[in-house]
């Protein structure tokens, strides 16, 4: 669905500076709410996605198996997109459309983390953070390369859980000394027993297969305290994806760095020792809740020029 100006019908975009929304043609701004209440009854309508194409007998078996085709609603124009896609811009007339059937049921998110920058301060930290990289190759800093930034709304499963942990861990404690031209090591092994439990709130896990869950991870943490619940009229002006990751799988990614937190966090409590290794690791987690979340990633594809 588009989100169209109640006053000139230009379309409407989320604008990341004044957290409003923002016509490019008329300049109205209007804050969600007050849209959602003007579009009621649009919003209540059927949307607007054609699923599959039926086709014409020209694609090849198991070509269009991740597509999707869909209309848009101000030219007519057909988007080609992959299955995941949730929100996109049309083509042929550059108008912004937000696949809203792929928010719907169990897809719809619960919240979201609105954009805060703007594309230009995204580069702007773009070109910040390569500075003082002396053997950086230009590619990186060539301007056709860094306006390609684009603004994604990633999925993400958010896990709550309290864990309880026993945990067995082999310490060391070196001791090193010199008498005479000679060297002494001596090493002692402790075996430590540790218990106790820890309140982990939202950790994140990447649902969709796009993204390398070590880059998500990466650029954690994420201020969840701007989540807020979800409109679609957040997407509107950027790309978003729908999660093609099962909260199953995702859960037991969260439960491995659930574990591997744990471990770390009472590790440090045996500070008297040189070396604490985690050796077997009982865990069970409690009144465990999740959440289905967009949260806002600035991507920069990499240089695709080859190094000289």
């Amino acid at each position: 669905m588009e989100y169209k100006c109640p006053y000139c019908g230009g379309a409407m975009e989320f604008d990341s500076k004044s957290q409003k929304m923002k016509c490019p043609y008329c300049d109205s701004e209007m804050t969600i709410e007050e849209f959602n209440n003007i579009h009621k009854e649009e919003n209540q309508e059927a949307d607007n996605v054609t699923n599959e194409s039926s086709g014409d007998g020209q694609w090849q078996e198991g070509e269009t198996e991740n597509m999707r085709i869909y209309a848009c609603q101000s030219c007519g124009g057909e988007i080609v997109a992959d299955e995941s896609t949730g929100a996109t811009t049309c083509p042929y007339c550059g108008n912004n459309v937000v696949m809203k059937g792929q928010f719907e049921g169990d897809k719809r998110p619960d919240k979201i983390i609105p954009f805060k920058l703007d594309k230009k301060a995204a580069k702007q930290a773009y070109l910040a953070h390569l500075k003082g990289k002396l053997f950086l190759p230009s590619v990186f800093k060539q301007q056709n390369h860094i306006d390609e930034i684009k603004a994604v709304y990633v999925p993400f499963w958010l896990l709550n859980a309290d864990a309880e942990a026993d945990i067995d861990y082999d310490a060391t404690r070196i001791h090193v000394w010199e008498k005479g031209d000679t060297e002494y090591t001596e090493t002692e092994y402790f075996d430590l027993h540790r218990q106790g439990s820890v309140s982990c709130q939202n950790v994140p896990t990447d649902c969709s297969r796009k993204m390398d869950d070590a880059l998500m991870e990466s650029i954690e943490p994420f201020y969840y305290q701007d989540l807020q619940p979800f409109s679609p009229a957040f997407l509107a002006g950027y790309l978003a994806d729908r999660y093609d990751v099962s909260l199953e799988e995702c859960m037991r990614r969260a439960r491995v760095r659930i574990k591997k937190s744990v471990e770390d966090s009472f590790a440090k409590t045996a500070s008297a020792y040189q070396t604490v290794r985690a050796r077997q690791t009982s865990m069970s987690m409690m009144n465990t809740t999740y959440s289905y979340v967009l949260l806002p990633v600035w991507i920069l594809k990499p240089a695709t020029k080859p190094w000289s």
